[in-house]
């Protein structure tokens, strides 16, 4: 794929190795759109190497984790707290769908371990925490999420939760979030480290970062992944190698695996292409019909068939299969940093026969993760 966005998907050569998986998918969904939007860009530069509907509206998923980190660290940097500040899980935190980390209201950890946990857990109560921390409400943050988005030129965005659970009017683009992952990566290095985590540890649990290309893809060093049935399979991937750092953004993957096969040939491509050649990002003009109406493929990436496609795509040990030349095996557990509760603040058990103890083992029953 060239610059000019009439031009062909640059996956030829990772279609041709996705033919069984293809061949597959389409003797189950014969109806399944494959539509990917999708773009690469050099950071320093603000070079587009290569983009695909990058203006379609999509739904950002846990994508919008990285909207909330870039306003929390707006706030730190205008002193309104710390890293190491308190967030406090609340009751409208906790009460969070999953994904989550499950803490009590009242528990407490430090900004520093929220956001680690937002990045590699996309835990959606820490989300909410955050925000009300750094907002004083949540409609404050949120409002706060759009302000900046506006500030930044992401004019197709709009957020209405920290966290990216389905809900009316939220959307954006991968233009939009490749203008955010670029902001990120030049207004904050000095936060660049929480989206290159391989996992984390809260001291009785680990957890490995949901990005497959953190310690397999040469360089790669953030960002964030993000689903539910509505977006699909996105991921916002940034690598550096040589001095030259890229970001890439991939929507409506059909798996994890195909979203990271997708990440890596895009960052590939543009860590090997020539600097100079392609637009601006900020200078690339809307382009694609129906841009007015948020893409929804839930009947696609949610139905029996494409679970089983899915499942069918992962190894005996339960792994997503990588199909990618650019993806190698890590070779060794990954690297975990702590990320959880202060010692000696989480909230008491509750007795046997009081309001709430009706938990096995004082850990709530996990939810499914919601649908759209």
């Amino acid at each position: 794929m060239s610059s000019n966005h009439k031009a062909k998907s640059p996956n030829a050569r990772v279609s041709r190795r996705f033919a069984a998986l293809a061949c597959a998918i389409a003797a189950c969904l014969p109806n399944l759109a494959l539509a990917n939007p999708q773009i690469v860009v050099d950071v320093n530069s603000g070079q587009v190497i290569a983009h695909e509907d990058a203006f379609r509206k999509w739904y950002p998923a846990s994508l919008t984790k990285l909207m909330t980190a870039y306003t929390t660290f707006k706030a730190i940097r205008s002193g309104e707290l710390s890293l190491e500040s308190i967030v406090v899980m609340s009751e409208k935190a906790a009460a969070q769908p999953a994904s989550k980390m499950y803490y009590k209201p009242g528990s407490k950890l430090t900004l520093d371990s929220a956001l680690k946990i937002l990045i590699v857990k996309s835990a959606n109560d820490v989300a909410v925490a955050i925000g009300e921390r750094v907002g004083g409400t949540l409609d404050n943050f949120v409002a706060r999420m759009n302000a900046d988005a506006q500030s930044l030129g992401m004019t197709s965005s709009r957020f209405v939760n920290p966290n990216g659970l389905p809900g009316k009017g939220q959307y954006t683009t991968a233009r939009d979030l490749a203008v955010l992952a670029v902001a990120l990566r030049r207004e904050f290095p000095e936060y660049a480290g929480y989206f290159a985590l391989e996992g984390i540890n809260t001291g009785k649990k680990e957890y490995p970062n949901y990005n497959l290309l953190v310690g397999r893809f040469d360089g790669a060093d953030g960002m964030k992944t993000g689903y539910i049935c509505a977006s699909g399979f996105n991921q916002v991937s940034s690598a550096t190698r040589n001095g030259r750092t890229v970001v890439s953004v991939v929507l409506g993957a059909d798996s994890l695996g195909a979203r990271a096969d997708l990440s890596a040939e895009l960052l590939q491509r543009a860590l090997t292409t020539p600097r100079g050649a392609g637009p601006r990002l900020d200078g690339l003009a809307p382009y694609g019909a129906g841009r007015d109406t948020v893409a929804d493929i839930s009947a696609e990436v949610c139905n029996p068939q494409a679970r089983k496609v899915r499942s069918e795509g992962r190894d005996e040990a339960g792994r997503m299969k990588l199909l990618s030349p650019y993806i190698h095996e890590m070779g060794r557990p990954p690297r975990t940093v702590f990320a959880g509760l202060i010692p000696g603040t989480e909230p008491p058990a509750k007795k046997p026969g009081t309001a709430g103890a009706n938990e096995i083992a004082n850990v709530p029953i996990p939810k499914p993760r919601p649908t759209f």
